[in-house]
């Protein structure tokens, strides 16, 4: 008998034993307790959101990931030492999301975790602000990124997910930001990777003074959110919330912003939301198999199994999908309201199709019933994100059907207009075929009725160079040869008078502005190959005009209200091309000559009288309404009634 009761006294005391080890999760220093172990029937907590709401002034956290039909999720982290059975997360009533509330947190602390699923993957949480990658930080400069949290070895595999309830607060100068008006929007696009050489916010805020000297009033950012690797375009998303450390923190890329702001410049984000790849954990957590390379299977809420385009690279999202609707708008907000830009690029816009188009490009870029009623939706939420007066800029990459483009442009939405082959074409100097004819630069030549529909550009990351072009494969007659850099230079700055010229926004790829000329396919197997900027292009006297021309037509289109009138008028389809714009304040007449050989043209002003050339500061004395004119190869005027503002 008194065996028995010490045994039943030691069971005892092991049992309290176990129960406080269970209940302490290893606690130490910087832990935290589980504080609600039940497995099913409780929703989330009220007033928490996805991933990561920290509470108790951040010292308590609630986790809460989304993931129907998946039977049980544990929470691992530094937390509970990577453990995978301490902290079971609660599945909520309808069974589609699953969360836990940790507490005893450090407010100050980073901590890493990870959710690990079904008893057989662990991912990253889809909502991360930043993560680690194992293969790929140990890439990333201090000097980029100081202070990087090391990653858990020998604790756990994969990307996992930091999160922190108090990181260093950034204070906005500039808090309030008036966008500038879409139809005087000039942007600039930019690949950080390759416009300066430390590809960090840091440099390229030092470096903001060259662009806000040439003018332009918006900087696009090339994808930044998190992508697969580091040395990439960006278009290889994975992450949607967070930002790619290989750019630099979360407060250098507001301080870019801010420093953007404070010059006038609006910020758009280059946005990947057409698909994802295979390292996101959206794509993981429902996979076909544990391989990394496994696509979606029939279950995943968010991806088609099939993806239904021709172009297509990723996995692709399903944009009919409730779950991903809801995902999508997260992120579309989360960019605007955490980082303060003024407006995304979408690019792949046309992907957004549940419509299965196989291989042919014709099938895809037809009317879309489906596509527009999405990029409807999307665009009326997005007009709930910033105050009507000051709305955030929608710029498509649709290529789709006129009918489709229009239809979106009139609920406000811009698309891109690529008119690279034509410009090539004109500064090549070749006139014939029907590349040559350039009134595709006017909205209203292609049906489109709203004035800011198009932004429309010679060069973009996808295209080759105009002064590759020229210098490859420019025309020539006698000594005028396309092929001369400075002549080619010349031939550039003919372009970008009427590419500028015509009414609507404008886009200019970095470098353009000093002729960039080396070629996208330097390397023939990757076109996404560094192509870093060339700055000592500003010692040479040829590209620093180039510059002042693109200079003054920035200037001039931003600051009078003439060339964005809609009482315009257009010959663009022969060697003199010319564009007339009207308006009350002021007269344009814009007069090129794109052959390689001298021509005589008659050209038509709207009123005689004293004219001003404004790229030479002469005068022309206009004495008819219609003026016999001799232009050299090459040359151009900007002719105007009265001066212009500079």
């Amino acid at each position: 008998m008194m065996i028995k009761n010490v045994y039943l006294l030691l069971v005892g005391i092991l049992l309290i034993s176990f129960t406080a080890c269970k209940k302490s999760n290893n606690p130490g220093k910087g832990s935290g307790n589980v504080t609600d172990t039940t497995k099913t029937g409780k929703d989330v907590p009220s007033g928490a959101g996805d991933g990561v709401t920290f509470i108790n002034s951040g010292k308590s956290a609630i986790f809460n990931i989304y993931a129907p039909g998946k039977k049980t999720i544990y929470l691992i982290g530094d937390f509970n030492a990577w453990s995978k059975t301490a902290t079971p997360m609660t599945k909520t009533t309808d069974g589609t999301r699953f969360w836990v509330q940790v507490d005893n947190l450090d407010p100050a602390t980073e901590y890493a975790y990870q959710y690990y699923i079904d008893n057989s993957i662990t991912v990253a949480d889809p909502y991360s602000h930043k993560i680690l990658d194992p293969n790929n930080d140990q890439y990333i400069s201090a000097s980029v990124y100081p202070n990087l949290k090391a990653y858990p070895n020998g604790k756990t595999t994969g990307i996992v997910t930091v999160t922190q309830a108090n990181p260093t607060a950034y204070t906005w100068q500039v808090p309030n930001f008036t966008r500038p008006d879409p139809k005087k929007l000039v942007i600039y696009e930019l690949l950080v990777r390759d416009f300066v050489g430390t590809h960090s916010y840091q440099t390229l805020t030092d470096t903001l003074n060259y662009i806000a000297r040439l003018g332009v009033n918006a900087i696009e950012l090339m994808p930044v959110s998190e992508f697969e690797g580091n040395d990439s375009w960006g278009y290889n998303s994975n992450f949607m919330f967070a930002l790619d450390k290989y750019y630099g923190t979360p407060n250098a890329y507001k301080a870019f912003i801010d420093a953007c702001h404070a010059r006038g410049i609006a910020v758009i984000m280059d946005m990947v939301l057409e698909d994802q790849f295979g390292s996101s954990p959206m794509v993981r957590m429902y996979a076909t198999s544990s391989s990394p390379s496994a696509g979606p299977s029939a279950s995943n809420p968010w991806f088609d199994q099939t993806n239904m385009h021709p172009a297509a690279v990723g996995w692709q999202l399903n944009h009919e999908s409730a779950a991903t609707k809801y995902w999508t708008k997260n992120v579309m907000n989360y960019w605007v309201q955490e980082y303060h830009v003024d407006g995304y690029r979408f690019d792949e816009a046309k992907g957004y199709t549940q419509t299965n188009s196989g291989s042919s490009y014709d099938v895809w870029g037809a009317y879309d019933a489906s596509r527009v009623a999405i990029w409807k939706d999307y665009n009326s939420y997005m007009k709930t994100i910033a105050p009507s007066n000051n709305p955030i800029y929608v710029i498509l990459e649709d290529f789709a059907a006129v009918q489709e483009e229009n239809e979106l442009a009139l609920q406000g939405m811009m698309t891109w207009n690529n008119q690279s082959s034509p410009g090539e074409q004109a500064t090549m100097g070749y006139p014939t075929g029907p590349n040559w004819d350039l009134s595709s630069i006017f909205y209203d030549s292609q049906g489109f009725t709203a004035p800011y529909a198009l932004v429309t550009y010679f060069e973009s990351h996808d295209q080759e160079r105009l002064q590759f072009k020229n210098h490859a494969y420019g025309n020539s007659s006698g000594s005028y040869n396309v092929k001369d850099i400075p002549t080619g230079l010349k031939r550039d700055e003919l372009g970008a008078v009427f590419m500028f010229a015509s009414p609507g926004p404008k886009m200019v790829w970095q470098g353009g502005e000093l002729g960039y000329d080396v070629s996208l396919a330097q390397n023939p197997n990757d076109n996404t190959a560094d192509h870093p900027f060339i700055w000592s292009y500003n010692t040479d006297p040829n590209r620093l005009h180039l510059y002042s021309i693109y200079q003054k037509m920035i200037n001039w289109k931003i600051k009078n209200p003439v060339f964005n009138t809609t009482t315009f008028s257009y010959s663009l389809t022969g060697a003199v091309k010319t564009i007339q714009l009207l308006d009350a304040s002021a007269k344009v007449e814009i007069v090129g000559n794109f052959d390689v050989v001298s021509q005589t043209a008659n050209i038509t002003f709207p009123s005689t009288g004293t004219w001003i050339d404004n790229i030479t500061g002469a005068t022309y004395n206009v004495t008819s309404a219609t003026m016999s004119m001799t232009l050299a190869p090459g040359e151009y005027h900007v002719y105007s009634n009265v001066a212009l503002n500079q």
